[in-house]
């Protein structure tokens, strides 16, 4: 069992509250486009830090160890891809000026670190009662996975979501971004911008990444800090990587189909573990570097079958998947 003492916790929360705090400080002391050199210095940062992480703690609790964190980052860092899609699509559906995009992905990142951060806490005590949560979270992710490869070049339908209707239905939002305030006051009247609506629509794809995120990750360890910490390695990069990617998300075509097969193997994974457990020790496990491999080698196929798949094919287009698929509309 991994020993991390309350002062390697808080060291490790302070260091990624004090990046937060940059990225917020940033966003709202100078708002601007961010362009592609200023992304690609954030993305390798974020990256050489969690890099620098993982090193520590290969060194710091064993080899086993490091290797469960990497195999935890790369997973949550390939399913923050997705979420980029879906960031992508809400800037595009609510016309965010891209002074204030930076302003919604820093928010964005907090909410999903909140959240997850819950999801961890309920998981892991979920996990250490009651072993057959291994079985539920296993069905979970290959249910989810089915759904994905099922609707995998569909789009969420964020503007008819039930959380930001319900919001526009509660508040008066004005027709204006004002400045890239949250809340304004209008003759008087206390109002919502735009950019509050963008909010609730980035922490309601926050919670439904989460739902599916954290079960994949404890597929790869069932150490609560290794989950942390992947998630929120991986998400900190997640603004920075959005300006880098923007423009080359249309080209993964193949990036749903290949995150489903993903999460489907981790769902067998923890289906495995349980019955290991629970039923018999005869029942085989799937190591952690066969994880990590694994998952690797799907990346890297999709990646370059989506290129390929781009070049020969030029209208082709990237969609991030749905988890249920969309009415038509009817014509009359």
């Amino acid at each position: 069992m991994l020993e991390i003492s309350g002062l390697t916790w808080a060291a490790t929360i302070g260091v990624i509250v004090a990046l937060l705090a940059v990225d917020l400080v940033l966003a709202a002391w100078r708002p601007h486009r961010i362009g592609f050199r200023e992304a690609s210095l954030w993305s390798v940062f974020y990256i050489l830090v969690a890099v620098g992480f993982g090193v520590w703690f290969a060194t710091a609790h064993g080899g086993g160890y490091g290797a469960e964190y990497f195999a935890g980052y790369i997973v949550e860092k390939s399913l923050s891809v997705d979420n980029l899609f879906v960031f992508v699509i809400i800037m595009t559906t609510f016309l965010v000026p891209e002074e204030h995009q930076h302003k919604v992905l820093t928010f964005g990142i907090v909410l999903a670190l909140v959240m997850r951060g819950i999801f961890i806490a309920v998981g892991a005590t979920l996990l250490s009662l009651f072993s057959f949560m291994f079985l539920l979270f296993g069905l979970l992710l290959i249910f989810t996975a089915v759904q994905l490869f099922r609707h995998r070049d569909e789009d969420p339908d964020v503007e008819n979501n039930v959380v930001v209707k319900t919001a526009r239905k509660l508040l008066p939002v004005t027709d204006d971004y004002v400045g890239g305030k949250i809340f304004t006051r209008l003759d008087g009247r206390r109002m919502a911008t735009p950019l509050f609506v963008v909010l609730v629509a980035i922490g309601g794809v926050d919670l439904l990444f989460a739902l599916d995120s954290i079960p994949a990750v404890f597929g790869v360890t069932e150490e609560p800090y290794i989950v942390f910490t992947a998630n929120a390695f991986a998400l900190l990069g997640l603004r920075a990587l959005f300006f880098l990617v923007k423009g080359l998300l249309d080209r993964l075509v193949y990036l749903s189909a290949g995150l489903a097969v993903i999460l489907a193997f981790i769902g067998v994974k923890l289906i495995l573990h349980w019955a290991h457990v629970d039923i018999s020790p005869s029942v085989p496990e799937v190591p952690t570097p066969l994880s990590l491999g694994v998952i690797i080698a799907i990346l890297v196929v999709v990646t370059v079958a989506s290129l390929v798949k781009t070049r020969n094919d030029p209208s082709a287009k990237a969609h991030p998947g749905s988890l249920r698929g969309h009415r038509e509309p009817e014509r009359d």
